[in-house]
């Protein structure tokens, strides 16, 4: 893949996640400072932990002041929109499964061109598709979606093993990640709109 496309699909990704992270923040009702810094941990998070994984450090969206112009930006908007962009049907949740997908793609592309294998591939590609949410939700103590949601860290190895799977057949590598990322936000709506979950433990709380 061009470095024009990779570069694309990361800022896209992050406008998603830093969108998301942002609207978690004002729902809390934190202030402008608040909302921009949940804006930016939510857009870089799971590209960081992707880049530290493969010695690519300083990790590129702390060096490229492009990630923090483009959270910013996002966390502008809806700090100042926000009631436009709750009329969007679960804006949170969407532009999440926009940011989810996009970075599973990227960071097992990234995983695979570093050298990694098959494994190594899926999971640095889910690690990366859940970073932001996780780190999102815990600055506002909420228990991350990863997991108690609808087939969130599943669909994120959905789109992962595609791209694997595209690279083992020797597919051409951009149709492959947009496929990959097509399935793994299909597969998060789906579950969204339908309640798909994973079993989810009925023991008791503590004590």
């Amino acid at each position: 893949m061009t470095s024009t496309f990779i570069a694309i699909i990361d800022f896209v990704g992050t406008f998603a996640f830093a969108i998301s992270g942002a609207l978690v923040a004002v729902r809390h009702r934190l202030d402008l400072f608040g909302v921009l810094v949940l804006a930016f941990a939510a857009a870089t998070a799971g590209g960081i932990v992707r880049d530290v994984l493969l010695g690519a450090t300083p990790p590129v969206s702390v060096l490229d002041w492009r990630y923090l112009a483009i959270s910013s930006a996002a966390g502008l908007l809806t700090f100042y929109r926000h009631e436009r962009v709750e009329r969007m049907r679960n804006p949170v949740q969407l532009s999440d499964a926009v940011g989810l997908s996009l970075f599973a793609v990227l960071g097992a592309d990234k995983a695979l061109e570093a050298g990694l294998g098959p494994t190594g591939a899926i999971m640095l590609g889910i690690l990366s598709g859940v970073g932001g949410g996780i780190v999102r939700d815990v600055l506002v103590a909420q228990v991350p979606s990863v997991l108690q949601r609808e087939l969130y860290a599943i669909a994120a190895f959905v789109g992962a093993t595609v791209v694997v799977a595209g690279d083992a057949l020797g597919l051409p590598p951009a149709p492959v990640t947009v496929g990959g990322a097509a399935a793994c936000f299909v597969l998060r709506w789906l579950a969204i709109r339908r309640g798909w979950r994973l079993p989810v433990s009925r023991g008791g709380g503590p004590g």
